[in-house]
């Protein structure tokens, strides 16, 4: 067994031995074309079932304090989307990871797990967003509720970083690729601490830092290359999703870390505004709240259920 097979491992006993449900990794095939890893907190006496959705550089493991915390309530699931830690990496000709295709594999995976509608809320960050609110357009029935945070709903390059900038521009978006791509080191050691204050720094763990470097190349394709294909159709699927917003009739409430500085809040404003959602601010959080503070978004996806 891998050291980091023995991590997990090592963490699934202690989550039993704190009195709470087992932690399970397998693996799920939801086509020919489409594996993924992923991880699942079941419990007998669930309240009802909470699915994570990941963000760039993130793998499942993101979600592990959270989904060991809340599997004393609830049924968990995560999984490593397609092209990020151990999930398939098929070509961009057969997938195209864009937002749209991720869209499909949320509801193949919540068919594919059985899980029940109507007790289901989906928590989801960064490129994580965007898929379950586009499938919610076509079935409005995808969860009780969508939690989603710090993402891009609208095509607002002025609301984002410059190298996402420069990932929506196809005249700059391939050298950003390769740049990406060459720093991955760096991008996995810094990405989480941007922005904040020496006092609000935090350490990810370093079996969560070791997944992401094990799971950046597979096969092919990177999952620097996963973010580029994302983004290269990125601000089409903005556009259909601000041109059918009327038809969002699932519950959704907006969540944005106050220092974020990949996003700016003011996406999620207007968004909550058009939209007619709630929208809060999570006092001194960043981009990736919940490893900065994964106890207070348990209490956000607590009062989901109420």
């Amino acid at each position: 067994m891998s050291a980091l097979k023995k991590s997990i491992a090592a963490a699934a006993g202690t989550l039993a031995l704190a009195g709470a449900a087992a932690q399970e990794i397998d693996y799920v095939k939801l086509s020919p074309d489409i594996t993924l890893r992923r991880m699942v907190v079941k419990n007998p006496a669930a309240k009802g079932t909470v699915l994570f959705l990941h963000g760039f550089p993130e793998t499942m493991l993101t979600w592990r304090d959270l989904a060991l915390d809340l599997g004393r309530d609830y049924e968990v699931h995560a999984f490593d989307w397609p092209g990020y830690g151990q999930s398939s990496r098929p070509s961009a000709a057969k997938f195209a990871y864009a937002p749209r295709d991720y869209a499909q594999v949320v509801k193949a995976y919540i068919d594919k797990a059985g899980i029940d509608r109507s007790t289901l809320v989906i928590y989801a960050t960064d490129i994580g967003a965007l898929p379950p609110l586009l499938a919610a357009l076509e079935q409005p029935d995808i969860a009780r509720k969508i939690i989603a945070g710090d993402f891009a709903p609208f095509d607002r390059p002025q609301y984002m970083s410059d190298r996402l900038r420069s990932l929506k521009e196809p005249q700059t978006a391939q050298v950003t690729r390769t740049a990406i791509n060459q720093n991955r080191n760096e991008i996995i050691e810094n990405t989480f601490r941007r922005g904040l204050e020496a006092s609000e720094q935090f350490n990810v763990p370093a079996d969560f830092t070791e997944d992401m470097l094990a799971g950046w190349t597979q096969g092919r394709l990177s999952t620097g290359d996963a973010f580029y294909h994302y983004y290269s159709h990125f601000t089409r699927d903005q556009q259909y999703f601000e041109a059918n917003l009327e038809r969002l009739k699932t519950p959704v409430q907006v969540v944005w870390g106050e220092k974020d500085i990949y996003i700016d809040k003011k996406m999620g404003e207007e968004f909550a505004a058009k939209s007619g959602r709630p929208f809060s601010i999570l006092p001194g959080l960043g981009h990736y709240a919940h490893l900065q503070a994964p106890r207070q978004i348990s209490r956000e996806i607590r009062a989901a259920f109420d």
